[in-house]
């Protein structure tokens, strides 16, 4: 018998950015490519590193490591690129983001996510949506509409499509 589970977990796809593991919800994740150089935008923040082609769309990619104040993502074997379609204020955003390697889906309990650490003075932290501990080590949820700001939406906008309800 299989129980629903869908009011007490969800699912994420796990990734790594050097040392560290994120987590994106699986339902803003439309596919995983091979890393390809994009095609390069002059006078774009440093972390979008240009456009791909995903399926006929100009998909801008960026650089996760950069744009969460890391060091450059350098390419090997593991790299990938999760495309990524992210509701921000009533559009979908189609983004494809960098990962050093993309590991699995994997369910979260909700009562497993824990809040951003407070350590008592302000940092970068908004885009956390929360931590899992796992084993040794913790899962750094993203929340990718708090990530990409308003201003990053509008730079990176010109590929959005209206969001179809219905």
């Amino acid at each position: 018998m299989i129980m629903s589970t869908a009011s007490s977990e969800s699912q994420f796809v796990t990734f790594s950015l050097g040392e560290e593991i994120f987590a994106v919800p699986v339902t803003v994740v439309r596919e995983i490519l091979d890393h390809e150089d994009p095609f390069k935008i002059p006078h774009g923040p440093d972390y979008l590193l240009g456009l791909r082609d995903v399926r006929g769309q100009g998909v801008p990619v960026i650089d996760l490591r950069v744009r969460l104040g890391m060091s450059r993502t350098i390419r090997t074997n593991d790299t990938r690129i999760l495309v990524l379609d992210i509701p921000i204020e009533g559009k979908t955003l189609a983004i494809g983001l960098v990962a050093d390697k993309v590991y699995e889906v994997t369910p979260f309990r909700r009562d497993q996510i824990e809040a951003a650490p407070d350590i008592g003075v302000r940092w970068g932290s908004d885009y956390i949506a929360g931590v899992v501990r796992r084993e040794a080590d913790f899962v750094v949820i993203i929340d990718l509409a708090r990530l990409f700001s308003h201003s990053d939406v509008n730079v990176l906008g010109s590929n959005e499509k209206q969001v179809a309800f219905g």
